[in-house]
């Protein structure tokens, strides 16, 4: 049996998760084109590279005997954390990485920073709405027309917050300047 480890991703795996990610994007069959290339765009290796700066592991890659199989790519807002997406890669698709990555998500982000993590679902994204419900998950809202003119299920999952100052998602002028050099040597 295989081993699945979770680890935060480093500049070097940027591009590998970025050709994954577009991957994922443009071949869902849940999205709009218009949604596809909104997404694809903004999601680019610059945003992935600022997410990395403000917190390594909001890029996390699930791996399968040290294989990237799988990644998680999240970001801060407003004391919550936004989960952008969550997929395995095709070569893992019939492994249990997915359900891994869920309950390492969690474990990792709950008793942190953040009062809850959320996502959007399209309805009619059956598997992604029953694994998310499966780890806890519960769909808060339908969002009418939320994006491009689609409905989107708002899901949400409560975790334990300790006193102390919400992450804001703020990354300074030292925090790129770190980030710059890291691209630069591929760290």
């Amino acid at each position: 049996m295989a081993e699945m480890t979770i680890r935060a991703a480093t500049h070097a795996d940027i591009d590998l998760v970025h050709r994954e990610l577009t991957d994922v994007i443009l071949t869902s069959p849940h999205y709009s084109e218009r949604f596809k290339q909104h997404e694809a765009a903004r999601l680019d290796k610059t945003f992935l590279k600022g997410l990395l700066a403000m917190d390594p592991w909001h890029v996390m890659l699930m791996c399968s005997d040290g294989v990237p199989g799988g990644a998680m790519v999240s970001g801060p807002d407003c004391g919550s954390i936004f989960r952008y997406w969550s997929w395995v890669f095709p070569s893992h698709r019939q492994t249990k990485l997915g359900m891994f990555g869920m309950r390492e998500f969690d474990a990792h982000w709950d008793n942190t920073r953040f009062h809850k993590a959320y996502t959007f679902v399209r309805p009619d994204n059956e598997v992604a709405r029953m694994l998310l419900k499966r780890y806890g998950y519960r769909e808060t809202a339908l969002l009418e027309k939320h994006i491009f003119g689609e409905d989107y299920l708002l899901i949400e999952k409560f975790y334990n917050r300790p006193e102390g100052p919400y992450d804001s998602g703020y990354v300074g002028r030292l925090a790129r300047i770190k980030n710059k050099v890291r691209s630069l040597v591929g760290a």
